[in-house]
């Protein structure tokens, strides 16, 4: 293996290998546990790009995968760096610490701004975009008393709960994830937030390309690295059926803990945080609250089970059969079942399965689902 690992740096990338990176997660169907499945058995993006070709063809699905060429790649890197911004991929020095630790997080983010804030212990902050008078008052209040303890604010920039966050925080440190690329401001009445942010030694991020402009199934992908950069997530304010209520649920499967205020039973806007709270989050009337749960917290060495590592080698020996291909597609179905399950039941050796199921993968044929858990399309 090469010298790309430091227990203090973590990887190091060069100019040709982070270009290889951001090749192979721009290229179709390869998500965040493609790409680390890719890397782990081929050693490196660029042997991973080559491969990619082959593995979709054997699913035999008749599709064609299409990859990221070098130029666009290359032109991606100088328009983020037009805007003074650039590419931290997973594992480098600034990639967030607390993001890293999540079940597969995002190969490759884009920042503009200071990257040094994602060394700071974070605090989200979500709810409703039309929030209450009060609601945007008690926010900022959270968000401002929480900044001066200690915490930066993360938050999805979106209008109400989320600006009001980034308002009350932007001198003491503020993250705001877009669900679109980093030059599409979403909504645009918040331009003038987000280049504040900026300016304050704050950071923008997303994972999605430049110019991406976001769909509806782009603001899940958002709400998980708005709960995952942080140690607690915070809802004010949000509706029964909300991308709040989503976030949270996300929080609590990271392990996060989720805070929420209460408040009335006849302002629906309160019913998600209302139930948050009857499902045991943890209730709060004031900063003191979240800053005394989460200083316990402060600066914990958060373990990742998501291995990566590049370096020069040679792909596992995995060889898999016909047979043994169309054992695994009989297996599966549209309820997620957990990869080991998969092995047990189908006596597919592990390094064959794993090969299958990128295979399948890269043809757009099966869907990952969080706890090593997949299905069929």
């Amino acid at each position: 293996m090469s010298d790309l690992l430091s227990p203090r740096s973590g990887i190091r990338l060069d100019d040709t290998q982070r270009l290889a990176w951001l090749r192979l997660v721009r290229s179709e169907s390869v998500g965040p546990a493609t790409f680390r499945d890719l890397i782990n058995y081929f050693g490196t993006a660029s042997a991973a790009l080559d491969a990619l070709p082959d593995l979709a063809a054997r699913a035999k699905s008749g599709k064609r995968i299409t990859i990221a060429s070098e130029d666009q790649a290359a032109q991606e890197l100088e328009a983020l760096s037009q805007l003074n911004g650039q590419v931290i991929c997973l594992g480098e020095p600034d990639y967030p610490a607390a993001l890293r630790a999540v079940d597969a997080p995002p190969p490759v983010i884009s920042v503009i701004g200071n990257p040094m804030i994602f060394a700071e212990n974070t605090v989200a902050f979500v709810g409703s975009r039309n929030a209450s008078l009060s609601g945007i008052k008690l926010t900022g209040q959270l968000a401002s008393e929480t900044g001066k303890s200690g915490f930066a604010t993360v938050s999805g920039l979106a209008r109400g709960i989320d600006a009001a966050a980034h308002h009350a925080s932007i001198e003491t440190g503020t993250i705001a994830v877009f669900a679109g690329g980093v030059d599409h401001i979403y909504p645009r009445e918040n331009a003038e937030l987000a280049q504040a942010i900026v300016a304050n030694s704050g950071a923008i991020v997303s994972e999605m390309p430049l110019g991406w402009q976001p769909r509806a199934q782009d603001f899940p992908r958002r709400n998980r690295i708005v709960a995952g950069i942080a140690l607690g997530l915070v809802v004010v304010e949000a509706a029964k059926r909300s991308g709040s209520l989503i976030s949270a649920r996300l929080a609590n499967e990271m392990g996060r803990i989720v805070f929420a205020v209460p408040g009335s039973p006849l302002d629906p806007r309160s019913e998600g945080a209302n139930h948050l709270i009857k499902q045991g989050a943890t209730l709060i009337t004031s900063a003191r609250d979240i800053v005394e749960t989460l200083s316990p917290l402060r600066d914990i060495n958060m373990q990742s089970a998501y291995t990566l590592e590049e370096g020069e080698r040679q792909p596992l020996d995995a060889n898999p059969s016909d047979s043994e291909r169309q054992r695994l597609i009989d297996a599966l179905d549209r309820t997620p079942v957990h990869v080991d399950e998969i092995v047990r039941f189908t006596n597919i050796e592990a390094a064959n399965l794993h090969m299958l199921l990128l295979e399948l993968d890269l043809a757009g044929r099966l869907e990952r689902h969080p706890g090593n858990k997949v299905s069929i399309i």
